[in-house]
């Protein structure tokens, strides 16, 4: 039962394991996770929460424990985290996970393999964190489960079918030489500049190809954060902020890029595929902050509708399908035309979606998230 009043836990480890996933110790994983969730350090009184090092475990499990008090998580039967609320339950549930005592009476019970799973209150639905025994040759299974762990909620359709493998590929490389993911952000803000340079001077085939390292290393960055436990506001507003502001550089560089390759667009196309692309960007952007405001959701996982939409709106990965699909039959200005007219088209959709959600609102309906 959920007990907001609880004081905070510190977090304890119990057992030993030297094997090491994402490139650290399970110990170390662990502790990182406790200082990004705020969780002191054990002071040997008080509630805590027993982690055993034997498994390794999601992080959304200490956030779902924290104001949990008696509660324990099992994998198979076997103490995985406890959150325990005394000094004889701390050595009683310790013990167990040594395996020198029977699980501990009187504790609430969550069994990592459950099907039901819980429900993680900041996506609003409901899933199923990995808890798994960590030894030597489970460490891909586990790394895969926590990459996919961290490749949550809806997306585009490159995101979220091409980049996956990609993307998994290279942040195992980046944890295990200790590339933080600043650094692999910073890298992919140099080949942003280096795909817009590429643009606008017509070399459209090399902006496409920087460009897609940097839509992966785009992907990357968040992963190898949340799967090393290294997220940060500074990188977490670097990250975002490049995503928000190169779009429409991009469209007005390859816009432009047109007349040096030979397909140039007149004065007058020019303008109006600009100012198109210009306002529905900016446009959409604003419909789904006041959706966020106005609902306490994102306007992309209201109903079934808007998840599929998100896989091909206007945004820049859908984008750049339409842009390499004009370069394929050598008219680059067909792409940055048609880029502009599905911007159109996407801000049309995402007007009358904030229209019917306000209606339907008006109408005493409460919208729920169909994910939750």
């Amino acid at each position: 039962m959920v007990d907001s009043t609880a004081p905070t836990p510190a977090l304890r480890t119990v057992r030993t394991n030297d094997t090491l996933l994402w490139g650290m110790t399970n110990a170390e994983r662990i502790r990182r996770i406790g200082v990004a969730q705020g969780l002191p350090e054990d002071d040997g009184d008080g509630p805590v929460i027993l982690a055993n090092l034997a498994y390794a475990f999601d992080p959304v499990w200490i956030a779902h424990l924290k104001s949990r008090p008696g509660t324990v998580v099992t994998r198979t039967g076997v103490p995985v985290l406890a959150h325990v609320r005394d000094a004889d339950e701390r050595a009683r549930m310790t013990a167990a996970m040594l395996g020198e005592a029977p699980l501990v009476s009187g504790l609430t019970v969550i069994a990592a393999e459950a099907e039901d799973g819980i429900l993680n209150e900041s996506l609003r639905k409901r899933e199923r964190p990995f808890a798994e025994l960590l030894t030597p040759p489970a460490v891909p299974a586990i790394e895969r489960a926590s990459y996919v762990g961290a490749y949550k909620g809806v997306t585009d359709l490159l995101t979220k079918y091409l980049w996956p493998e990609w993307a998994l590929a290279i942040t195992r490389v980046c944890a295990r030489a200790g590339i933080t993911p600043n650094q692999v952000t910073a890298l992919g803000s140099v080949l942003c500049i280096v795909a817009t340079v590429a643009f606008w001077y017509g070399w459209f085939w090399t902006g496409l190809a920087t460009g897609l390292f940097f839509m992966v290393l785009d992907t990357v960055d968040g992963k190898l954060a949340r799967c090393t436990i290294t997220s940060s506001k500074l990188g977490n507003a670097w990250d975002h902020g490049v995503d928000l502001v190169h779009p429409p550089f991009w469209w007005w560089a390859w816009a432009a890029g047109c007349a040096p390759y030979g397909r140039p667009l007149d004065d007058q196309m020019f303008w109006a595929v600009i100012g198109t692309m210009l306002f529905g960007y900016v446009a959409q952007r604003l419909i789904e902050g006041a959706f966020i405001v106005r609902f306490g959701m994102h306007i992309h996982v209201w109903e079934r509708f808007d998840s599929w939409f998100r896989l091909i709106t206007a945004r820049r990965n859908p984008n750049m399908v339409i842009l390499f699909a004009g370069l394929l039959v050598m008219r680059p200005d067909w792409g940055i035309i048609g880029v502009a007219a599905w911007t159109a088209i996407s801000l049309v959709v995402h007007l009358v979606r904030l229209v019917q959600a306000m209606a339907r609102k008006a109408k005493g309906e409460t919208l729920v998230s169909w994910l939750a």
